[in-house]
């Protein structure tokens, strides 16, 4: 049986791959972007089976609109996908208010937009699954990467939640968290513009280490994802990469090693 799909972010990315291995396979696709332009050569090749809505998730009306429409033309949704994102790129100091705003706008309060949205819809057909696009930056972080990673840590923190909630209704809830990708994403990160001569060197070990990134494609993504919705008991989290699942292991190895030479603090600061 074929599956409805939602998903923000279509035009460029994980979002054009997802939507692409869905139709190839004769799903059907509400395929959302700021510019539907971006998304013609997706009609023009697949038809009726996709519904092209311009969308900005940070607009909580036309987010619930875009929904409503999905809802109207193909009957149900089964997916929701949401992949629409950005970094912003900077170290904690030089981050300017407004910027981390308005990522947070896009990353979080654009993805609960969606996800109060869908939820409904998805609890009366007793069915659905929400996949969250985060990042291994939702897990770890590094300096440079703060503000993304606090849009993303808060991510994982609310899907992580809204899993619990909406399993009684059949609703899953998977969370994605990519490593480097050979996509445009980086293209569309928006660096502070508050810099800090301080520092510079960080700025340069992080055009360094993009430079020097041996990063695949995203021609993978899509397949992948296939296998996520196709299962049977999908899991609340994946890494999507290879880079991914040799670094977050380590990582929480460390922290518990920490936690562990620390126990004795944290038994004092019961009084024992």
């Amino acid at each position: 049986m074929s599956k409805v799909w939602f998903i923000t972010g279509s035009s460029r990315g994980f979002g054009r791959e997802f939507a692409l291995a869905a139709l190839e396979r004769g799903d059907h696709v509400a395929a959302t972007a700021r510019n539907t332009e971006t998304l013609s050569d997706l009609v023009e090749k697949f038809g009726d089976a996709v519904l092209p809505l311009r969308l900005d998730v940070t607009d909580r009306a036309q987010v619930f609109e875009a929904v409503a429409a999905a809802k109207e033309r193909f009957g149900r949704l089964d997916v929701v996908v949401n992949n629409a994102g950005y970094a912003l790129v900077g170290a904690v100091e030089e981050l300017g208010e407004q910027e981390l705003r308005d990522e947070l706008e896009t990353n979080v309060f654009g993805v609960l937009h969606v996800t109060q949205a869908a939820v409904p819809v998805l609890r009366a057909q007793g069915s659905g699954h929400i996949v969250q696009i985060s990042s291994v930056m939702g897990l770890t972080t590094m300096g440079g990467a703060g503000g993304y990673s606090a849009s993303k840590w808060a991510l994982e923190g609310l899907s992580e939640a809204l899993s619990q909630e909406v399993a009684p209704f059949g609703i899953k809830v998977t969370v994605i968290e990519p490593g480097g990708f050979a996509t445009d994403f980086k293209n569309s990160s928006v660096f502070t513009a508050h810099r800090k001569p301080v520092y510079d060197q960080l700025h340069v070990s992080l055009t360094e280490m993009s430079a020097a990134a041996q990063m695949p494609g995203p021609e993978g993504v899509g397949g992948a994802i296939l296998q996520v919705v196709d299962a049977e008991q999908p899991p609340l989290r994946v890494l999507f990469g290879e880079q991914p699942t040799q670094w977050v292991p380590a990582v929480y190895q460390q922290r518990l090693e920490t936690w562990a030479e620390w126990a004795h603090v944290s038994k004092a600061a019961e009084g024992k």
